[in-house]
């Protein structure tokens, strides 16, 4: 493959690289929103178009007034009222039907085009099992919300709906670097890429203590900093379940915060010194990016505590804009860390 081919390709698995970064966010701001549970059927052809008629919306309106979310917290809601959630959800839908049709359409005119060679068979494979594994998983999270007992998706399957989107945004992007770096810009470092790894794995605990937040609103059971709720331990810490209980979740949240921030300063130290070691021109930049972006993760999970009392059921205000951004930052620290081990994951000759 030529020099131009490989690079073409690479940029358009950076476009899916940006378009599931969007996707997770547009899936926060339908979790944000309480939307996630509208869209009572999987149609994964047919529901790309929303409701064309009076008739359409009353149907996905009666299959809403069918769950316990309707019956218990938005039996008022009017039929404006549900299109108004619904759009959200949809729209999430609709920007994953996208993004297989991104992929779709591009995998066709490269295969067409014979820009693959055969040593991309298999990740294409895994690239694809794992795009379907995403919708599936998907389906699996919402079906856990509709019934007549459950107010909200299960916040284990949105830690496992959110961590499954990850692994798919990592695979892509790794797939993408190897295409577009040439080798003379990785470096071989065995002992600081064990170190990177074992960060990105902590991150992984952190982004699923996340997502257990998000799905059980922890953050408005202790809207209070650097205590929680007036103490910096919880009372019940050893009583109650360290993934069950809000209080819990979000000290543990807040523990596995510090100690990233922690790690990752020791990892920007070694990063500086191996930087004068092999002076590597693109390492010597993309060194920094984590530790500012893990301050900055810091600083937005506060401000977004301290804004929990400000949530309102249905709207997008100031603490559903900081919650949105403190998602994002996670992903580019993700992308940080990734873009980083790649580099100095080069083979030994």
């Amino acid at each position: 493959m030529t020099v131009n081919k490989r690079k073409a390709v690479a940029i358009w698995l950076l476009i899916g690289v940006f378009m599931i970064i969007v996707q997770v966010l547009l899936g926060g701001v339908t979790r944000l929103t309480g939307s996630g549970l509208s869209i009572t059927e999987w149609k994964p052809i047919m529901g790309a178009l929303p409701p064309m008629n009076e008739q359409e919306w009353n149907h996905a309106f009666d299959g809403y007034k069918q769950i316990a979310q309707y019956k218990f917290l938005n039996a008022h809601f009017t039929l404006d009222d549900f299109k108004s959630i619904f759009f959200w959800e949809w729209f999430h839908r609709l920007w994953a039907r996208l993004l297989g049709v991104v992929f779709a359409l591009g995998f066709i005119y490269f295969l067409v085009r014979k820009y693959f060679d055969r040593e991309m068979v298999i990740p294409f494979f895994i690239l694809f099992l794992l795009g379907a594994a995403q919708g599936l998983i998907g389906w699996i999270m919402v079906a856990s919300g509709l019934n007549n007992e459950n107010l909200y998706v299960n916040h284990i399957k949105l830690a496992i709906h959110f961590i499954a989107a990850l692994v798919l945004l990592c695979y892509t992007l790794w797939f993408a670097l190897k295409l577009l770096l040439k080798e003379e810009q990785r470096i071989f470092i065995p002992g600081f890429r064990n170190f990177t790894l074992f960060i990105i794995g902590f991150l992984g605990l952190q982004l699923i203590y996340g997502a257990f937040m998000a799905g059980l609103k922890a953050a408005t059971y202790a809207p209070t900093w650097p205590d929680i709720n007036g103490v910096y331990i919880p009372e019940n810490l050893s009583k109650l379940s360290w993934v069950n209980d809000p209080v819990n979740v979000q000290f543990i949240h807040r523990l596995l915060a510090y100690t990233l921030g922690t790690l990752i300063i020791f990892w920007t130290g070694a990063a500086i010194r191996l930087s004068k070691q092999y002076p590597f021109k693109l390492f010597s930049a993309t060194k920094w990016h984590p530790i500012w972006l893990v301050c900055l993760q810091i600083g937005l999970g506060i401000t977004t505590v301290l804004l929990a009392p400000k949530m309102q059921p249905h709207h997008f205000g100031r603490y559903e804009a900081f919650a949105e951004m403190h998602q994002l930052v996670a992903m580019f620290l993700l992308v940080s860390l990734v873009i980083n081990l790649y580099i100095i994951n080069k083979q030994k000759n």
